[in-house]
């Protein structure tokens, strides 16, 4: 006579169950995988495949490996645009993340008057399509017929052109500071709803004041709500092409074809066919944002330690 144990008599009872749990969890992620290999993997390596190419007059697509790339970063016009959103990134991100992060903390004090008004009143800017806000602030910034412009007239002034090649990157991070402030401090704002009220507790025992406490409790809190508006940010910063593409019509003469980096591989594929060139371009560019945003990462993560 033969006996089982109850363990033995349960493993064909489990091991069904875990493979339908792990099948059940492929189900939930598979749309996503799907549609994030239609959308990104599968642009970027078809980008990468023609940037292995070059187009010839005579003999059509010839295979001339890194190439593209070597000509890539030998580009003058490609070094100025990278060199143009590096100074944008360090100037504008660092200004926008504060600027958000004062207002999401005076909206945490809890000494503000009509609290809803004013958040809503900072985030409605970003609700704002690009196209719109970057129009809206052409036309301010117009010399001619613009709020700068009447301002001159009216008072006699020779105030700053922002459309002028001096100041138009200061006038596109303004643009871009008024529309990303907001889901910045957002972002700022519920992390810091999240704090256990015991620090304050604690905090208010031990005497701490105002400053104290943002310094000590509130800032340590939302150390990686700020890394990740830095490195979204940081992308963003990497990605600038709605802005100064709109504004090309109004100051032609400021801003050039190669203005940034995605400008500069929009104009050369679609103005001047050069695929192939404009492909190396992209994928050089999102090597270095992932670079910048890893190094951005490290940064916060050391120290978190």
């Amino acid at each position: 006579m033969t006996t089982t144990s109850p363990v033995a008599d349960a493993l064909p009872l489990v091991r069904p169950r875990k493979l339908a749990g792990r099948w059940m969890g492929w189900a939930f992620v598979g749309p996503f995988m799907a549609v994030f290999l239609l959308v990104f993997v599968a642009p970027v390596l078809y980008a990468f495949y023609l940037s292995l190419f070059q187009n010839q007059m005579v003999g059509g697509d010839k295979f001339v490996g890194g190439a593209n790339y070597l000509q890539a970063l030998g580009d003058p016009q490609f070094w100025d645009s990278v060199i143009r959103v590096a100074v944008f990134l360090v100037v504008q991100v660092p200004i926008m993340l504060f600027l958000a992060l004062f207002a999401a903390l005076a909206l945490d004090s809890g000494r503000l008057r009509a609290t809803s008004f004013f958040r809503i009143s900072v985030f409605l800017p970003y609700a704002v399509p690009a196209v719109v806000a970057t129009l809206m602030w052409g036309f301010i910034y117009g010399p001619r017929f613009g709020l700068f412009g009447s301002i001159n007239d009216f008072f006699g002034l020779d105030l700053a052109e922002p459309l002028s090649s001096s100041w138009i990157l200061a006038s596109i991070g303004n643009i871009n500071t008024w529309e990303f402030t907001g889901y910045n401090m957002l972002i700022f704002y519920s992390a810091l709803k999240v704090i256990p009220a015991e620090l304050y507790e604690a905090a208010n025992l031990d005497g701490a004041g105002t400053f104290r406490v943002i310094r000590s409790i509130k800032l340590p809190s939302i150390r990686g709500a700020i890394g990740i508006a830095s490195i979204f940010s940081v992308i963003g910063s990497f990605q600038l092409f709605n802005e100064p593409n709109i504004l090309k019509s109004l100051a032609p003469n400021s801003i050039s074809s190669y203005f940034t980096p995605n400008m500069y591989a929009f104009n050369l594929s679609f103005a001047g066919q050069q695929f192939n060139y404009a492909a190396a371009i992209s994928i050089i560019m999102g090597v270095l944002t992932v670079i910048v945003a890893y190094v951005v990462q490290l940064s916060g993560s050391r120290k978190d330690a």
